[in-house]
This record gives structure tokens, C-alpha cells and sequence, in this order.
């Protein structure tokens, strides 16, 4: 199942059904494409903040980087689902000799691995659309700060989300290596993400969110 070829209803329902996937990680996704689509809408609004050249210009910028950051968390929304259904697949794998558990083992191993780098993907997008927010923030136009801040806040639930799914898979991976890189750069990613949020919030005005 593609879930970008499904209308809004039926992926409404595909994450409503009882299957192991679309879960948690493409919800994530799926928040983060939402808020940076909200920031481009901001974005391309031809009255700005004050009306300066400068403001369009950075708005016109910022905008051009959002896009691909939406695209790519649109298109995490699939990937994060494929990751971990290669997960359920490699624990479906034969375990009845020495031979086929070493095979399953390592099946599993890499399986986790990707599992866990599609929602870091997540967090990575969700972190950079979040620095946009903040010339989103500065520079558009103060009648759609509620949408700017709508945007923020989905791009923190995108980050948050996606951040859970992290912690949760690295518990299954028992490449201490990996395990370390990916958890360092999971906690900066999010102290990160979460200080543009703030600064986007403080430039809009809703600092109690």
C-alpha cells in the first residue's frame, strides 16, 4: 500500500485499522509534512510582516527550503512503515539450526538499524523545517501567525513522536556504536528543534504554549 496515493479518508483509516502499520513513526511523519506546509503557505503570502523587500526575500528563501524538507517527511511517511514491517519480516525468519538463527539474527539487526534511522530522518527534518519556522515567524504576515504557530507546534509533535520511535528501537539494537552515534545526535536534534520552537513561538507572541 502506497499511502500517499490514498485519499484522506482512507489514511485516516489505515492508521485507524488494527495492522502493525502505518503506527507511531508515520503519524510523526505525517505531522512534520503537515506544519511545513503550513510554514510555506505563511511563506508565500504576499503581504509580509512590515512590508520590506528584505522580509519577502527571506520568506521567498525560507520557502525554498521548506519544500524539500516537506516532500522528504511526506515521503518518510512510507518509508517508516517499510522499515518496520522489514522488521516483522526478519523475525518471521527460520530459527530451527544454529545456522538459520545467526541468519535471523543479523536480519534483524539491520532491520532495527533502519527502523531507527527513518524516524531520525524524521527528527532531522522536523528540526531543520523548525529553523525555518523561526524567519517564518519573524518575517509573515501577523495575520497568519496563528498558522505559523500551528505549524510549529506540528513540527514539534513530528519531533517528539519521531523521537520516541528512536529511543524505543535502539533498545533492539545491539550495534553499541551505532546505538551511541544515533542517541546523541536523537538529544541534539531535539534540544535543537525544541529552542527554534521557542524562538518561533516568542517571535509570534504565544510563549505559553
Amino acid at each position: 500500500m502506497e499511502y500517499l496515493d490514498l485519499t484522506l479518508p482512507d489514511l485516516l483509516d489505515a492508521f485507524a485499522s488494527n495492522e502493525p502499520v502505518p503506527g507511531g513513526g508515520s503519524a510523526a511523519a505525517l505531522a512534520g509534512a503537515v506544519g511545513a506546509s503550513l510554514l510555506i503557505m505563511v511563506a508565500g503570502i504576499a503581504t509580509t510582516r512590515t512590508g520590506t523587500p528584505e522580509e519577502a526575500a527571506d520568506l521567498a528563501e525560507a520557502s525554498g527550503r521548506l519544500r524539500p524538507i516537506r516532500d522528504t517527511l511526506a515521503a518518510l511517511i512510507q518509508q517508516d512503515s517499510d522499515a518496520y514491517t522489514a522488521v516483522l519480516e526478519a523475525m518471521r525468519l527460520p530459527k530451527g539450526t544454529s545456522a538459520e538463527k545467526r541468519e535471523r539474527g543479523a536480519a534483524i539487526e539491520a532491520a532495527m538499524i533502519q527502523a531507527t534511522e527513518a524516524p531520525l530522518d524524521t527528527m532531522r527534518c522536523c528540526q531543520q523545517a523548525l529553523r525555518g519556522a523561526t524567519i517564518v515567524a519573524a518575517n509573515g504576515n501577523r495575520n497568519a501567525a496563528t498558522d505559523t504557530a500551528a505549524g510549529v507546534e506540528l513540527l514539534v509533535a513530528g519531533l517528539r513522536s519521531a523521537g520516541l520511535n528512536v529511543d524505543v528501537n535502539l533498545d533492539s539494537v545491539s550495534d553499541a556504536a551505532f546505538a551511541s552515534r544515533a542517541a546523541e545526535e536523537r538529544k541534539q536534534l531535539a534540544a535543537d528543534g525544541e529552542a527554534d520552537a521557542l524562538s518561533a513561538r516568542e517571535q509570534l507572541g504565544f510563549r505559553r504554549v
